[in-house]
C-alpha cells in the first residue's frame, strides 16, 4: 500500500455516488506497502480502504476481487470489495480501475504471540481447503518469469558473489519447477504475500486473535506449501539476523497441520520452498530499491533482510527446518 495517485476528496465523493456506503467524511493516504494507492475512506455508515490499482488491468482483476468474495462466502475473514449499486466489483478514477473494502477491525502486529502464530497456521490452512473450487487461474506475477526477467536489469546494481548467488538460485528453481515431484504438490489460489503487515489483530489483554486477511494483489495460483513457506518466513523469524523462532513455527505449521496435514512428500520440498519464497522477496524488494517507481509515501524495503533469510534456508540443515510429524 502506498499512494501514487492522489486522489481528492472532491474525487472520493464523487466516486461514492457509485455505493450504497454513506456520504463522504474523509480520505487519508496509507503509507505502508508498494504496489497501489490506498486510502482509509470514511463515510456516514463506518470505514473502508479505497484501492487504486496501479498495475493492474481491468481484465485481470476478476481474479483478486472474485477470489476474496469467494473465501468470504466459505467463512473466511478476508477484506473483500464491495459491490457497487449496479453490482460491478469494482469502479474507475483517474481512468484507472479501483475499488472499495471494508476496513477490518484490528492492528497490524510486529511481534505477534505464539497463540496468534497458531491461529494463522489454522487460518490458512483453512483458506487453502476453501478455493478448491474456485475456478479462475493466475500466474505467479512475482514469480518464476518475474526472476529471470529481473536478472539481467539488477546485475549492474549488485556485488558479483550476490549476483553470482541470486542466479544460481534461480536457475535451481525454474529446473524444479519442471520435475513431477513440484508438479505433484497440491495447488490452487493463494495469497503469496501473507505477511504480518497483510493480517489484522485484535488485542484482548495478553492474547491477540487474527481478525481478517488483506490485499491479495500478490494472489495467484502456486502449491500450498509455497504459500505456507512466505507466511512462515515472515511470521516466525527473529527481524534481526532472520533465524526462526522455533516455538512460533511450530505453533504455525502445529495449526495449519490440524487443518490440513502436510505430506512427506511436501516435507521433501519445504527446503526448497522456502528458499523460493526467499528469494521472490529478494528479487522483488532488489528491484524496488534499485528501479524504484515514484510514490508520494513510498519507502522502499531493505533488500538485504531476504538475502539473509535465503542464505539461512538454502544452507541449513534440512533437518534443522521446523516441521510436524507427517505419521
Amino acid at each position: 500500500m502506498a499512494v501514487f495517485t492522489d486522489v481528492t476528496p472532491q474525487e472520493a465523493a464523487g466516486l461514492l455516488n457509485e455505493y450504497d456506503l454513506g456520504n463522504f467524511k474523509s480520505l487519508h493516504g496509507i503509507k505502508a506497502g508498494i504496489e497501489n494507492s490506498n486510502f482509509y475512506l470514511t463515510t456516514t455508515k463506518g470505514k473502508w480502504v479505497l484501492t487504486v490499482f496501479e498495475r493492474l488491468r481491468e481484465d485481470q482483476l476478476p481474479f483478486y476481487l472474485k477470489l476474496t468474495r469467494h473465501l468470504e462466502d466459505k467463512g473466511i475473514s478476508v477484506s473483500a470489495p464491495v459491490p457497487t449499486r449496479d453490482g460491478r466489483l469494482h469502479s474507475n478514477i483517474h481512468g484507472k480501475p479501483c475499488s472499495i473494502a471494508p476496513c477490518i477491525p484490528g492492528i497490524t502486529e510486529e511481534n505477534p504471540t505464539v497463540g496468534a502464530c497458531e491461529e494463522m497456521g489454522i487460518l490458512l490452512a483453512k483458506m487453502h481447503l476453501a478455493v478448491k473450487d474456485f475456478p479462475l487461474k493466475q500466474e505467479n506475477t512475482k514469480g518464476l518469469n518475474f526472476w529471470l526477467e529481473s536478472l539481467p536489469l539488477l546485475k549492474p546494481y549488485i556485488p558479483a558473489d550476490l549476483f553470482e548467488l541470486l542466479e544460481k538460485e534461480v536457475n535451481y528453481q525454474a529446473q524444479l519447477q519442471t520435475t513431477p515431484k513440484y508438479k505433484a504438490l497440491e495447488s490452487g489460489a493463494v495469497h503469496a504475500d501473507l505477511f504480518r503487515n497483510n493480517s489484522l489483530i485484535v488485542v484482548d489483554g495478553i492474547d491477540e486473535h487474527i481478525s481478517g486477511v488483506i490485499d491479495f494483489y500478490f494472489a495467484c495460483n502456486a502449491p500450498f506449501l509455497y504459500d505456507l513457506a512466505v507466511t512462515i518466513n515472515d511470521w516466525c523469524v527473529n527481524l534481526e539476523n532472520g533465524k526462526f523462532i522455533k516455538e512460533k513455527a511450530q505453533a504455525l505449521l502445529g495449526g495449519y497441520a490440524s487443518v490440513r496435514p502436510l505430506t512427506e512428500k511436501e516435507h521433501e520440498l519445504w527446503q526448497d520452498m522456502l528458499s523460493a519464497a526467499a528469494l521472490r522477496f529478494w528479487v522483488s524488494r532488489l528491484y524496488d530499491f534499485y528501479l524504484p517507481r515514484q510514490a508520494s509515501l513510498l519507502k522502499p524495503h531493505d533488500p538485504s533482510h531476504f538475502e539473509r533469510i535465503l542464505k539461512l534456508r538454502r544452507f541449513e540443515e534440512p533437518s534443522e527446518l521446523p516441521w510436524v510429524s507427517t505419521e
